[in-house]
C-alpha cells in the first residue's frame, strides 16, 4: 500500500501534455494556450476619454469654481466610434462621450457633473456650434484620459503560451480581433462502469440492482476538469465483456473504470488489466478510496493510462478528484493542479478508524473572521448525498488521533483551486 503522494507521482509520470489544436474563441474557454498571443496593435489604439464630458485644454479652465465658473465655446460633439475633424483651441470645448478618441489639441476631460450640463442643449439639437458651457472646476492635463497603449502595446506578448484561458483572457483575445486561438486539445476520457448489479438510469428496477450514478458523476467531473467524457456503458462481470469494453475505450487518452478493483471473486478489472496491460500499483493508504488500481494498456504505439476506481460512489468521486483531475490538468498543459486549502476549526469529531489518511466530507464556512468545518453527514463511502452537500474535504493525516471539536484541521476546498 503506497501513499497518496506516491500514487499521484506515479500516475502523473504516465501522462503528458497533448498536442495543440485550433479552436473558436469561446470554445477555448478552460483550455491552455499553445502559443504566445501577440498584440497586432495597441489598446487603446488612440487616446480616448474615460467618461462623458467635455474635451478641453486644461489651461482654459484654470481657476474655475462654483462661484466663478469659466465659460467655454462648444465647437462640436463626438460619440464613440467617430473621429473629430477639427481642433480644440484655447477657450473652446468638444462635447464627448466615453470611449471616443480625444480631439486634436485637447489634453483633458471635464465630466458633465462639473459643468452646467443640466438643461444644456447640444449643438446637434440646435444646429449651432456657438453654444457655451460653464465649467465649475479647473481641470489638469490628463484628467479622465485613457492613453494609447495604456492596456496593451503593439508587439507585446499579451498572453504567453501556457496561459489557462479564463473569461477575462477570452475577452483580451477578442480585443485583439481574434476569432480563434491555438490551444492544447482537451483529453478524451473513456468512462466504464462494471458490475452485474448496475442498471442504466431509466431502465426498470429489479431486486438486487442499483442505478449507475458513477458514470454520470465521473462524466461531470471530467467535463468540469476540461476533458471530454466518452461513456462506454456498463460491462458485466465477465472477462469477455470487460475485455471488449476496455478495447473500445483505448481510443481515448485515459480510461477510467469504476468497481471491480477490490478483493471480491467477481472483481475482474484487475484480471483484465494484468492480462491485457500492466498494473503499476493497486492499494493507496487513504480512506475512502483504498482499492485504487492504476496501470496502462498499449494500443499500437500509444500507451493509454488506466485508473481503476472503487465502486462506492463517494470513493469513486474522491479518487478521481485526487488523481484523475490532476492527470487531466497535466494533459491539458495546466501547471498548477492543487486545490486551495484553508485551516479550519472542526466543529465535529473526526474519527480515525484505522491508520489511513482520512478525507472527511465537510461544509466549510467563515465564522468570526476564521474558517470552520462541519461534517456534511454520514462518512460512509456509499452515502453520496453527504458529498453533494460538502464543499470541502477535511484531511486527517495517516496515523493521527481523532480530531476533536475545536481543533484545527486542513481543509481542501472542492470549489477552489490555485492558478
Amino acid at each position: 500500500m503506497i501513499s497518496v503522494e506516491e500514487a499521484l507521482e506515479r500516475i502523473l509520470s504516465f501522462v503528458h501534455e497533448l498536442e495543440p489544436e485550433d479552436q473558436p474563441l469561446l470554445a477555448a474557454l478552460g483550455q491552455v494556450l499553445a502559443e504566445d498571443a501577440v498584440a497586432p496593435f495597441s489598446i487603446p489604439p488612440l487616446d480616448n476619454t474615460a467618461m462623458d464630458g467635455y474635451a478641453v485644454i486644461a489651461a482654459s479652465t484654470e481657476g474655475a469654481s462654483e462661484a466663478r465658473p469659466v465659460s467655454l465655446r462648444v465647437v462640436g460633439e463626438l460619440a464613440a466610434g467617430y473621429v473629430y475633424d477639427g481642433e480644440v483651441v484655447p477657450g473652446t470645448a468638444v462635447r464627448i462621450m466615453t470611449g471616443a478618441p480625444m480631439p486634436r489639441g485637447a489634453d483633458s476631460i471635464v465630466p458633465f457633473e462639473e459643468t452646467d450640463e443640466t438643461g444644456f442643449v447640444p449643438p446637434s439639437k440646435t444646429g449651432a456650434l456657438d453654444t457655451t458651457v460653464r465649467v465649475f472646476k479647473g481641470a489638469r492635463p490628463g484628467n479622465n484620459v485613457r492613453y494609447s497603449g495604456e492596456d496593451v502595446r503593439e508587439g507585446e506578448v499579451v498572453l504567453p503560451r501556457g496561459t489557462y484561458l479564463r473569461p477575462a483572457d477570452i475577452g483580451v483575445l477578442a480585443s485583439l480581433g481574434r476569432t480563434g486561438v491555438r490551444v492544447i486539445r482537451r483529453p478524451v476520457v473513456a468512462i466504464l462502469s462494471t458490475g452485474d448489479e448496475i442498471l442504466e438510469p431509466g431502465q426498470p428496477r429489479r431486486p438486487g440492482t442499483i442505478y449507475d450514478s458513477n458514470a454520470y458523476s465521473l462524466a461531470s467531473l471530467v467535463t468540469r476538469a476540461g476533458g471530454v467524457p466518452l461513456r462506454l456503458g456498463i460491462a458485466r462481470d465477465t472477462i469477455e465483456d470487460l475485455t471488449a469494453k476496455v478495447h473500445e475505450g483505448l481510443r481515448a487518452d485515459l480510461l477510467i473504470t469504476s468497481a471491480g478493483v477490490s478483493r471480491g471473486d467477481f472483481d475482474v478489472v484487475k484480471d483484465v488489466l494484468q492480462r491485457e496491460g500492466s498494473i503499476d500499483f493497486h492499494l493507496v493508504n487513504m480512506r475512502p478510496g483504498k482499492p485504487l488500481a492504476f496501470g496502462t494498456f498499449r494500443q499500437g504505439e500509444r500507451v493509454v493510462p488506466h485508473i481503476g476506481l472503487p465502486g462506492n460512489p463517494v470513493s469513486s468521486m474522491l479518487v478521481f478528484e485526487l488523481f484523475g483531475r490532476p492527470a487531466l490538468y497535466k494533459m491539458l498543459g495546466r501547471v498548477q493542479t492543487q486545490r486551495l486549502t484553508v485551516q479550519a476549526v472542526s466543529k465535529d469529531r473526526l474519527r480515525m478508524t484505522d491508520g489511513r489518511r482520512f478525507y472527511a466530507r465537510c461544509i466549510v464556512s467563515r465564522e468570526n473572521g476564521g474558517w470552520i468545518a462541519r461534517l456534511a453527514g454520514s462518512q460512509s463511502s456509499g452515502v453520496l448525498t453527504s458529498l453533494a452537500r460538502a464543499n470541502g474535504l477535511a484531511i486527517v493525516p495517516e496515523g493521527s488521533p481523532d480530531v476533536q471539536p475545536g481543533e484545527t484541521v486542513t481543509v481542501m476546498l472542492l470549489d477552489g483551486e490555485l492558478g
